[in-house]
């Protein structure tokens, strides 16, 4: 879709300088769970752009995006202050990287990534099928979501960035999910090389780096 307007719906604290924004889904938009948009915001009456991976199970009526930001930034700081009924502009959505109905998501997750972990789980469980989620952070975001995920059927690990991402692999899963990663590059490097020593297709995984983590 070209860019359009969309109104805010709500604006969720999900962990520490971590929102989920909650957007009114644009008439004509569709788009699967870990595939990501361009929402824009005017700051200093200029719009500006980023990119956010989808955090939501479907988009219905709604699409929810979730960000972390750095409290001076200037785009996630006026995006966290955004209230109901405000306008960002909104285009996409891009990435081939989503959940297109698999029977068994396994999901890694680094940081924000996490959005997209929960999307999927929710997803997949709403149609009936399984859901794994190994989440790395330190000061892990979307909580609640994650433990209603552990409620409702889906496995769901979470460790700390020193631990060993290949061990909690092992100890999670079964070898026969399809492999899903979502976070920045350095994250992602560290999956791939966990799911390759877990024995997993790493050409078969759907990955989105999110590029360098902010410093």
């Amino acid at each position: 879709m070209d860019q359009t307007e969309a109104a805010v719906a709500a604006v969720h604290p999900a962990g520490p300088d971590a929102i989920a924004l909650e957007l009114e889904t644009p008439e004509g938009f569709s788009a699967q769970p870990g595939q990501f948009i361009r929402v824009g915001v005017e700051v200093d009456d200029d719009i500006e752009s980023r990119f956010y991976t989808l955090s939501s199970p479907d988009t219905g009526r709604t699409l929810e995006v979730t960000l972390t930001y750095d409290p001076e930034s200037v785009v996630g700081k006026r995006l966290a202050s955004l209230s109901v009924e405000d306008t960002v502009t909104v285009a996409g959505p891009f990435g081939d990287a989503h959940y297109d109905g698999e029977p068994h998501a396994l999901v890694l997750a680094g940081g924000p990534g996490v959005g997209a972990a929960v999307g999927i789980g929710e997803r997949a469980l709403a149609e009936g099928n399984d859901a794994t989620v190994v989440y790395q952070d330190d000061d892990p975001l979307h909580e609640e979501r994650l433990s209603t995920l552990a409620d409702a059927g889906a496995t769901v690990t979470i460790v700390s960035t020193g631990e060993n991402l290949t061990r909690a692999l092992a100890e999670t899963t079964a070898g026969d999910e399809s492999a899903f990663v979502y976070g920045f590059a350095d994250f992602v490097a560290a999956a791939s090389e966990a799911l390759a020593e877990n024995g997993f297709d790493t050409d078969a995984a759907k990955v989105e780096s999110f590029g360098p983590a902010p410093e």
